[in-house]
């Protein structure tokens, strides 16, 4: 399971509330950064959302992958999900995207209709680092100290420039930090601990969350103005190189580990303010990667058209939340999900082998076939 959880006919365990109402709060804050993003460049009041969001939305939604991911050596199950819940619905989904560019663009050249999978288009790229992260994972934590090394990792990578958006190269190393993080989370026995806190106490640590939420964004609103001169979003979005965006000196590493070290702290927060039991959107939890895959499609028609070019009306930006929270809600319906099904959760019975197979290559047949 993960941040993008999805349905499935295979018996699960029984679903934490408080994992799905975190799953679908933080997916519908990504629709929200994107919602908003046209935004930005002319109202201070729609930037300082955006930088409160980004501080930790993403980080949030990678640590929730991260806490359900298995760090043991894979089975045959978990090498088919690799291939069916990421790797096929980054291929249907980047090849719809070419055709969609390739349609609106007008200019009907055949190179154009080929798509490029070493260049994921807009939120594709999370589907890619998915997959590398999942695979590395049991790698990683048989070393002493994997958070550490993560995030050694995540600071070195942003100072050398030929790590780029490359199969989201530099996203998958500068957030990596975040996925083990949550699979950390974990082996701290985080939800049985905060499950099982005395009411009074959830109340306290609550109360002091929203206080760690509220002074940043307080801080965020003072100082916009410094912000967008420091080039503050182009850190949160990790996907580039310092000197990409003019940052080559030694201290620029100093500014990534900074904004990670908070955005573990806002993850914790976020967490404690989530809701432990079920809730009118805990169902819609298993719906994240519907939202994910499908909810650029609703938005590309207003980022492209120009309606949200230059000064806005004060309206604008709450009704592109209220917006974005209806995106989010339909999407997580039954019969949305019952009609896109085959290409956000292509099952490809085809493309396996009935049995497996030996490092050879040969079958394994079951015992009473044996001779």
């Amino acid at each position: 399971m993960s941040a993008l959880a999805t349905t499935t006919t295979q018996p699960q365990k029984r679903r934490v509330p408080l994992w799905d109402n975190a799953r679908w709060v933080a997916i519908t804050l990504v629709v929200i950064g994107h919602a908003i993003l046209k935004l930005i460049g002319e109202a201070d009041v729609a930037y300082t959302l955006y930088l409160f969001i980004y501080t930790f939305h993403v980080p949030v939604f990678v640590a929730v992958s991260g806490y359900f991911a298995k760090s043991g050596p894979p089975d045959a199950r978990q090498m088919h999900r690799l291939i069916t819940d990421l790797l096929l619905p980054y291929l249907i989904f980047e090849t719809i995207w070419t055709s969609v560019r390739w349609l609106l663009s007008g200019n009907f050249v055949l190179d154009r209709l080929i798509p490029d999978y070493s260049t994921a288009s807009w939120t594709l790229w999370f589907l890619l680092a998915l997959l590398v992260w999942r695979i590395a994972l049991p790698y990683l934590v048989l070393l002493r100290y994997p958070l550490i090394i993560s995030i050694i990792v995540s600071v070195g990578a942003g100072y050398l420039p030929n790590i780029d958006g490359t199969f989201t190269l530099a996203r998958t190393l500068a957030l990596l930090p975040f996925f083990v993080f949550g699979w950390k989370l974990r082996q701290w026995l985080l939800t049985e601990t905060w499950l099982h806190l005395r009411t009074g106490l959830i109340w306290r640590w609550r109360a002091g969350a929203l206080a760690v939420f509220a002074g940043l964004y307080v801080v965020i609103a003072f100082t916009i103005d410094g912000l967008r001169a420091l080039k503050v979003r182009r850190f949160l979005l990790y996907d580039e190189s310092y000197g990409a965006f003019d940052y080559s000196l030694w201290w620029a590493g100093g500014i990534r580990l900074t904004v990670m070290v908070l955005a573990f702290a806002l993850i914790v927060a976020f967490l404690m303010l989530i809701p432990r039991r079920s809730t009118w959107f805990t169902d819609f939890g298993a719906a994240t990667m519907y939202i994910y895959l499908l909810h650029t499609f609703f938005l590309y028609p207003l980022r492209e058209s120009g309606l949200l070019d230059g000064p806005q009306p004060g309206w604008v930006l709450p009704a592109m939340i209220v917006l974005s929270v209806a995106i989010a809600i339909v999407l997580s319906l039954p019969v949305a999900r019952r009609v896109t099904r085959p290409l956000v959760e292509p099952r490809a019975r085809w493309l396996f082998r009935p049995s497996a197979a030996t490092p050879t290559g040969t079958i394994v047949l079951p015992y009473r076939d044996r001779k």
